[in-house]
């Protein structure tokens, strides 16, 4: 009984030794998973070959491989059943076993840490524990080449730990269990399925004396490279354990986006314009919430007027033309990475049921910052908290998303700092060719607001006070957009637009001004119910040490009238060109005084009635000069500031203004609802009808044919200042200083012909009307 039971001990080491060899290779890649569940199915896996093997020692060689893979088969649905089980994914069995069959290795390779064991990334390792645990068995066991035999499950383990790679801490441990067990097993004698005993036995005693020698000298030797390998091998691979191993994640792709998801910032004017189109259906609840009933304040993270903000993507990146999300996708299971929350702000858990409609894409809809997501596959970027459904939405996809909502300490926000430094500089990255009037109200903006709360507010003041929301405008923040946008003329399409341009201004601003700022964009809901396009909109939020990304909302209160931004903000070129002659100043000239009639009776205080109105009558016309110098000199100077200053764009909409403050002069004004022609037009017409009327009075040919001549060039001229002014409108970089010059020229040029036109009485009366100075400039 001792002989059988010693006998059966010696005949389960080598395999108890495969077991553990490819067990171990599931306890290294266990590392990168969530849970124990790989590891025990791939310890199942590494089992089940084994003794399926051992089993069929019996059988013919060429029936053991189809039996064993029959058996891996249903350890394979079993593990791929238990793990959608635990995933919570639908579907059917097959459905799940075809998907993870064609998407097992990509999803692996970028399946974000931990990863979830999921049918597609358990798949693989359970199928190549048990081909590794056949292949190691039928080799050691049938042909009693252990050491041959182990050479699978160390390929196992060797690929578990490239798969690993730098996202787990060296496998000093197991790698010395491995070459344990490995040392155990080599040290057993083993039996081949031919049969025991010793081989020698039937040999005469001096050929059995000669085979055990060369047996024995066989070994020296082996043990003998053995020992050289170890000594020459073992500082090299020393040195490696505290190396960082390559990630093979580098050399995968992860999971794509589309144009629309990589800037959805320029998908919110076309949802302006189609507001009833129902997006979602959303369901929220924050279980840690006060009551009902409790008092307004309970709440610090209640935000009644603005509802609930579902994000849908942080876009951080900006080269002057495009906003862009910028993100990393990595496959992820329903537990997502978990963020540290800012030293200084509240944390409150969200849950919400959400159900697509009509959105489309790839963006996942949820609020910042995801942390639990079932109902869908999602990928998902931990840096910027986006989260994608690889597959793209569908109408009817149904998920429940779990986040973690952050709220910043109010009374901390205005002392706070903003971060600086390498870590922050793709949030405070500002690419050449910013318009020289938003740099200069950036820097306006900052010094007259030191610290960083200070300064976004003031951009955020600026901006809800100066600016209009249409739904309408068209879609652009590169940076000819933008300063269109903040500077462009009010009766031109300028200083409107949609959410899209107050976030990308409020965050080009913020940069330039030091602050580190990105774009979200996302819906703006009560947080039950439909989403409809109309909730879409974009939002900035800032970057403050201690209190995380805190959001700032530039859009305009309701039934607020903006002010003209001329009121607050003008621009000036830094290098101004020289003035003018300065405009006459009146000198009054010393006068004898007034003989007093020796019969005018004196005044009140002395002083005769005719001093008395003489003096009324000198002080008085002295006023009247002095008002109409005056508004000589602010006629001048408006028209200077229209003409000369500014850059191209602005020079080209101030010499259009000359001419229709010429046209309202001449008494033939235009409505602010005409195209840029339609004046043109109008501007001709005036200008002959006026010069028809002068000629008439004429008494030679010449002065006609004169006239017209005048007013046949000043109508081509017009008509040459609308086309520059409509190419203002739509592309304002586009200017050159060239084109600013000669719309400023043909401008004088109109005005003086049209002004010679008029009565002399008029002409004088053209240059001191203060009717320019009372519209917008």
């Amino acid at each position: 009984m001792v002989t059988v039971a010693v006998r059966v001990l010696r005949a389960a080491v080598v395999p108890l030794a495969l077991i553990g060899l490819t067990a171990l290779a599931g306890v290294v890649l266990g590392r990168v998973y969530a849970g124990g569940l790989l590891t025990w199915l791939v310890v199942g896996a590494a089992a089940g070959s084994v003794l399926v093997s051992v089993a069929a020692r019996r059988l013919p060689s060429w029936l053991v491989a189809p039996v064993s893979v029959a058996a891996m088969a249903g350890w394979t649905l079993w593990s791929l059943r238990l793990a959608a089980t635990r995933a919570e994914l639908p579907g059917g069995l097959l459905e799940v076993t075809a998907d993870a069959a064609r998407n097992g290795i990509p999803r692996l390779l970028t399946a974000m840490i931990p990863v979830e064991p999921t049918p597609d990334t358990v798949l693989v390792p359970v199928v190549a524990a048990w081909l590794a645990g056949l292949t190691g068995a039928e080799v050691a066991l049938r042909t009693g080449r252990v050491l041959l035999g182990y050479l699978p499950a160390a390929g196992l383990y060797a690929a578990a730990l490239y798969v690993v790679g730098p996202n787990a801490e060296p496998a000093l441990g197991s790698t010395l269990v491995f070459v344990a067990v490995a040392a155990l097993g080599l040290a057993t004698p083993t039996r081949t399925a031919s049969g025991g005993g010793d081989p020698t036995a039937e040999l005469t005693p001096r050929v059995r004396a000669a085979v055990r020698l060369r047996l024995a000298t066989s070994a020296a030797l082996g043990v003998a490279v053995v020992v050289g390998l170890v000594a020459l091998l073992g500082p090299v691979v020393a040195e490696q354990v505290d190396g960082r191993p390559v990630d093979p994640r580098r050399y995968v792709e992860p999971p794509q986006v589309q144009t629309l998801d990589e800037n959805p910032l320029i998908r919110i004017s076309g949802w302006a314009l189609h507001p009833e189109q129902k997006l979602l259906d959303v369901s929220t609840q924050r279980p840690d919430a006060p009551p009902a009933d409790a008092p307004p304040e309970a709440d610090p993270a209640a935000d009644t007027t603005r509802g609930v903000r579902i994000r849908l993507a942080v876009l951080s990146d900006y080269d002057g033309v495009t906003w862009r999300v910028g993100a990393t996708y990595r496959n992820a299971g329903r537990i997502l990475p978990a963020a540290t929350a800012a030293r200084d702000s509240t944390v409150q858990t969200v849950h919400q049921q959400i159900s697509v409609a009509e959105l489309s894409g790839r963006l996942l809809p949820a609020v910042a910052t995801p942390r639990e997501v079932s109902g869908a596959r999602v990928a998902y970027d931990p840096a910027s908290g986006t989260l994608i459904r690889p597959e793209g939405l569908t109408p009817g996809l149904r998920y429940t998303v779990t986040s973690a909502e952050e709220r910043p300490d109010q009374n901390l926000l205005a002392s706070a700092n903003v971060p600086a430094g390498d870590e922050v500089a793709r949030v405070l990255r500002v690419t050449d060719g910013v318009p020289d009037p938003m740099r200069r109200l950036a820097t306006q903006l900052a010094e007259e607001n030191g610290a960083p709360y200070a300064r976004a507010s003031a951009i955020e003041q600026f901006l809800a006070e100066h600016y209009r929301v249409v739904a309408d405008a068209p879609s652009g923040h590169a940076y000819p957009n933008l300063g269109f946008f903040l500077f462009g003329p009010r009766n031109g399409g300028g200083q409107e637009g949609t959410s899209e341009q107050f976030a990308a201004a409020f965050a080009v601003l913020g940069r330039l001004s030091g602050l580190p700022t990105r774009v979200v964009v996302g819906f703006r809901t009560s947080g039950q119910g439909p989403v409809l396009a109309g909730d879409a909109y974009a939002w900035p939020e800032v970057l403050f040490d201690g209190l995380g990304w805190v959001a700032f909302d530039p859009l305009p209160r309701p039934n607020d009238e903006p002010r003209p931004v001329e009121e607050d903000f003008r621009p000036t070129p830094e290098d101004p060109p020289p003035s003018e002659a300065p405009a006459p100043t009146a000198e009054p000239s010393a006068s004898p005084e007034p003989a007093t009639a020796a019969d005018a009776p004196p005044g009140p205080d002395g002083v005769s009635t005719p001093v008395l109105v003489a003096g009324g009558s000198g002080g008085l016309l002295l006023v009247v000069g002095a008002l109409l110098l005056t508004l000589l000199a602010m006629r001048r100077s408006l028209t200077r500031s229209r003409l000369v200053r500014g850059d191209p764009g602005q020079r080209i909409a101030g010499a259009w203004r000359e001419v229709t403050d010429a046209l309202r002069l001449a008494g033939r004004p235009v409505g602010d609802d005409l195209a840029a022609t339609e004046i043109a037009g109008h501007a001709r017409r005036t200008l002959a009808d006026v010069q028809a009327g002068t000629t008439g009075h004429d008494t030679t040919a010449d002065a006609s044919i004169g006239g017209t001549a005048a007013v046949g060039a000043s109508n081509l001229a017009v008509d040459e200042l609308a086309a520059l002014l409509n190419q203002v409108g739509f592309a304002p970089a586009a200017a050159t200083p060239d084109q600013a010059a000669r719309a400023a020229e043909v401008a004088t040029a109109y005005v003086a012909t049209l002004r010679s036109a008029r009565p002399w009485w008029r002409r004088l009366l053209w240059s001191v009307h203060p009717s320019p100075l009372r519209r917008p400039r």
